[in-house]
């Protein structure tokens, strides 16, 4: 899951409502500029704690603006909506998951993954945080139910998480969505026209 010469990191938290429609136009973006997206999930929470600040929705004026921009969002952009209950909420197990996905079956299937697990929680209200639904979700794309759970048991994969997120902190990814491209950081979901533009021009 390194990222490549070319490739578009994508960085993001299950639990953020901005990563969910980002995951709705990065395949796109990609098609577009002819570099490859590397979905990096990570936990937002270690990054919030490295860099001050706090969840949307425990901002005043903040949080509700961002209620009202999210069903804007998704009116805009036709997809499907819900504010889940609960959230926010801790990720840990479809992020595990989405790591062990992508070491035991390939990145395409993890991307896939990735996918069904944010379509669940803000298109449907799921709650993901639960090992049993990342486990269900898994079923539906091929994979071993139990095998799955494990996984999001394991130490392993719990490290996993952990390191990857460290690496995104060092790297100064501190929101999500953030991609870097070309060693350029690009925050917010609203910032990949400026990404897509940044590639075409080579930069300025």
């Amino acid at each position: 899951m390194k990222g490549m010469p070319g490739s578009i990191d994508f960085y993001f938290d299950f639990s953020s409502p901005y990563g969910y429609f980002a995951r709705h136009g990065v395949e796109a973006l990609a098609a577009r500029t002819g570099r490859a997206i590397i979905w990096k999930p990570i936990m937002i929470g270690a990054a919030f704690k490295a860099s001050g600040n706090q969840p949307l929705m425990s901002q005043p004026l903040k949080g509700p603006y961002c209620v009202r921009d999210w069903a804007r969002l998704a009116r805009l952009y036709n997809v499907a909506w819900v504010l889940p209950d609960p959230f926010p909420i801790a990720a840990l197990a479809p992020t595990r998951a989405f790591y062990w996905i992508a070491a035991a079956k390939g990145d395409a299937l993890a991307r896939n993954f990735a996918m069904a697990v944010f379509d669940a929680y803000f298109g449907k209200g799921i709650d993901i945080s639960k090992p049993e639904t990342v486990a269900d979700l898994g079923q539906m794309h091929g994979l071993p139910r139990q095998e799955l759970l494990g996984a999001i048991e394991d130490a392993a994969w719990k490290n996993k998480v952990r390191e990857e997120t460290d690496k995104a902190i060092a790297l100064g990814v501190f929101g999500s969505p953030f991609f870097i491209v070309d060693q350029e950081p690009f925050w917010g979901f609203d910032r990949i026209p400026m990404m897509e533009e940044w590639i075409k021009r080579k930069g300025w």
